[in-house]
């Protein structure tokens, strides 16, 4: 990897935490598509020898954005449980996903 595939890596991994701590879904959508571009950059370039600590600051700098990443998905279904609705998809018999959606009632009227 160049220093410049590192660089664009980072301030895509910047980005990603930016719009993950603004709670920003267009902005998160738009860094994790840079974030793979840099990836494929950085697969792509010769790996300097010198480079093994930055890539382990930047895999850690990674790792850190999926705890808040998975902070946030916990965050938004606790919030849909409330409301009586359920993000998760169960399977059938078959092994085929369920679409039945649970739902129950917060009040009765």
């Amino acid at each position: 990897m160049t220093s410049h595939a590192l660089d664009v890596l980072e301030s895509a991994l910047k980005a990603e935490r930016d719009a993950l701590n603004g709670q920003d879904v267009e902005a998160l959508l738009h860094s994790t598509e840079g974030k793979m571009q840099a990836l494929r950059l950085a697969e792509a370039s010769v790996m300097p020898a010198d480079a093994s600590e930055r890539i382990s600051a930047l895999a850690s700098y990674n790792r850190e954005n999926g705890l808040l990443l998975a902070r946030r998905r916990r965050a938004v279904a606790f919030a849909l449980r409330q409301l009586g609705r359920s993000e998760s998809v169960g399977y059938d018999t078959r092994g085929n996903r369920a679409h039945s959606a649970y739902s129950r009632s917060i009040a009765i009227a």
